[in-house]
C-alpha cells in the first residue's frame, strides 16, 4: 500500500501542474469551460478527489474574474478609488399552475379564470456591484415584472415578484429597478464587522418566507454587524427601518431588529438560533388592502375593518410580532446519488403578534436533505406551515404560498398571504453549476373561511429552469 501511495503522489503533482499550465495558456474566453471539463473528467476517473478538483476550479474562476475586471476597466475607465466590479444575474423560465375547487379570479384585475390557472412566465435579473477603497460599495440590479396600476401611488411592479407572464400577443415587457443601494463597512478587523446600507436593498434580515417573501427588496436603511466569538461561535445583529409608503411625513414605516447565534459544534454538527422583533409604525397611514389596487396590494388574509376611510378597509390589528427561529444541520460524509458531503437540516420558526387579540400566531417546521448549487448536487425539502390571519402584515409574506379566499360558494381569489395552513415540497437539481431545475408544490387550505361551506383548498405547482451567471 505504501508503494502505491508513493507512485500516485507524483502523478497528482504532474496533473496539478498540467492543469495550471492549461489555465495559463488557454485564451480566457474559453479557459474556464475547457479547464473545468478536464477537471470533471479527471474527477470521474478517480485521478483527482472532489476537493482537489474543486480547488483547481476555484483558482481558475478567480483568475478569469480578475481578467474580466481588467478588460472592463480598459473599456470603461473608472476613478482610481474603484477597486473592482462584479456583474451577476439569472434567468428563470417557469411553468406555473394554480388549481382550486371553484373558479378563482386574479385579485389584481378581478378577471374570472378557470379552476386550473396555467401561466408560462420568466424572470430576468441583472446586477452590477462596484467595490471602492475605504470599504465602500455601490450596487444596483434590474429585474422584470408585470406592471400594476396606473395612478401616482400604484405605478410599478409587484414588490413580491419579478415574474413576467407570457401574454399580450408578444407585447414588450417591463424592466424595473429591483435594487439600488450604497454600502459602507467602517469596521472589518476579523473579529467585528459592521456595515450600513441605504437605498433599495436585498432583505437584511435572516428570515423565512413566512416573514418576508424572498423577492421583497425593501427601501430605507439597515445596519448589520457580526462578532466572531471564537472559531466555533459567532453572533450576528441586524437592524433596519424601511419606508412602506409616503402618505405623509411620518410614514408608515417597517422597523425591525434581530440577533442570531451561529455555532459549529463539530465538523458534522452546526446550529443557528435567532430572535427578532418587527413593528409597523404609523400603521394608520397604510393604504387599505384588498380592492384598492395599490402596488403592494398583492396578498390577502388579514382581518379587515369594513367601511374604514378611505374605502376598502384597513387591517383590524396592529403588527409588532416577535419571531424565534432555529436550525440544526448534520453532515454525512457521503450519500447515494450525491457528490460530496451530504447535509441534513432540520429547521423551524415561531411568530407571535401580541398586538392582535386573536389569530395572532404562526409557525413552521421542516427538513432539507442535501444542497444544490454545484453540478450533480441536489436537495429535497418538506415543510408544514400554519400562519394565522393577523400574525403579520399579509403584504410582505410569501405570495407563492397560496390558498383560495372565497367571495361566495362559487368564486374566490387564489392568492398568497396569511390565514393559510398546509404543506410545501421542493426539489432542486443542479444540472450544471450554472443551470438548476426546480419543482415546488404548495398544498394549502384556509384556517378560517370567510364563507362557511365554501371550498378553500388550492394546489400551487411550479417547474423552473434557472440559469445563473
Amino acid at each position: 500500500m505504501k508503494k502505491t501511495k508513493n507512485q500516485n503522489t507524483p502523478s497528482k503533482v504532474a496533473i496539478f501542474a498540467g492543469a495550471a499550465a492549461l489555465m495559463a495558456l488557454t485564451p480566457r474566453t474559453h479557459a474556464q469551460s475547457s479547464v473545468d471539463a478536464l477537471l470533471n473528467k479527471l474527477e470521474q476517473k478517480g485521478i483527482l478527489s472532489v476537493d482537489e478538483a474543486r480547488e483547481l476550479k476555484a483558482e481558475n474562476a478567480q483568475d478569469t474574474a480578475t481578467d474580466f475586471n481588467k478588460a472592463l476597466g480598459a473599456k470603461f475607465p473608472m476613478p482610481d478609488w474603484v477597486t473592482g466590479y462584479k456583474l451577476y444575474g439569472d434567468f428563470r423560465g417557469r411553468y406555473d399552475q394554480v388549481s382550486t375547487e371553484i373558479p378563482a379570479y386574479k385579485d389584481s384585475t378581478g378577471t374570472v379564470v378557470d379552476k386550473n390557472n396555467i401561466r408560462l412566465r420568466y424572470r430576468l435579473r441583472v446586477g452590477l456591484t462596484i467595490n471602492m477603497k475605504d470599504d465602500l460599495q455601490v450596487g444596483f440590479r434590474l429585474g422584470t415584472d408585470d406592471a400594476i396600476g396606473s395612478s401616482a401611488n400604484t405605478t410599478g411592479g409587484n414588490p413580491l415578484s419579478n415574474n413576467t407572464t407570457l401574454q399580450g400577443n408578444a407585447s414588450k415587457k417591463f424592466l424595473y429597478v429591483d435594487a439600488a443601494y450604497g454600502k459602507w463597512m467602517p469596521i472589518n478587523d476579523g473579529t467585528w464587522m459592521v456595515a450600513g446600507t441605504i437605498g433599495k436593498m436585498d432583505q437584511p434580515f435572516q428570515a423565512s418566507p413566512m416573514v418576508f417573501d424572498p423577492d421583497y427588496t425593501p427601501e430605507g436603511g439597515a445596519l448589520q454587524a457580526t462578532y466572531k466569538v471564537n472559531n466555533k461561535n459567532s453572533l450576528a445583529f441586524n437592524g433596519a427601518g424601511f419606508v412602506l409608503d409616503q402618505a405623509n411625513a411620518r410614514g408608515p414605516f417597517l422597523l425591525g431588529a434581530q440577533a442570531i447565534w451561529n455555532a459549529t459544534w463539530s465538523p458534522r454538527i452546526g446550529t443557528s438560533l435567532g430572535v427578532a422583533a418587527y413593528d409597523i409604525a404609523n400603521q394608520g397611514s397604510l393604504i387599505p388592502t384588498a380592492t384598492t389596487g395599490a402596488s403592494y396590494d398583492s396578498n390577502l388574509g388579514n382581518t379587515i375593518v369594513p367601511g374604514a376611510v378611505p374605502a376598502g378597509g384597513r387591517p383590524a390589528s396592529n403588527f409588532n410580532p416577535f419571531v424565534v427561529s432555529g436550525n440544526v444541520t448534520y453532515t454525512l460524509d457521503s450519500f447515494p446519488l450525491y457528490t460530496g458531503a451530504f447535509p441534513i437540516k432540520f429547521a423551524g420558526e415561531y411568530m407571535d403578534n401580541p398586538a392582535a387579540a386573536n389569530s395572532n400566531t404562526g409557525w413552521w417546521g421542516g427538513v432539507t436533505l442535501g444542497k444544490s448549487g454545484k453540478k450533480g448536487t441536489w436537495d429535497v425539502s418538506y415543510r408544514y406551515q400554519r400562519l394565522e390571519a393577523d400574525a403579520w402584515w399579509d403584504q410582505v409574506v410569501d405570495d407563492d404560498n397560496v390558498a383560495l379566499y372565497p367571495t361566495s360558494l362559487t368564486a374566490g381569489a387564489a392568492a398568497g398571504g396569511t390565514n393559510v395552513k398546509g404543506h410545501m415540497v421542493k426539489f432542486n437539481y443542479s444540472i450544471y453549476d450554472s443551470l438548476t431545475f426546480s419543482f415546488t408544490a404548495y398544498i394549502n387550505d384556509l384556517i378560517n373561511s370567510p364563507v362557511p361551506g365554501a371550498k378553500t383548498d388550492a394546489l400551487h405547482a411550479m417547474a423552473d429552469l434557472m440559469w445563473k451567471f
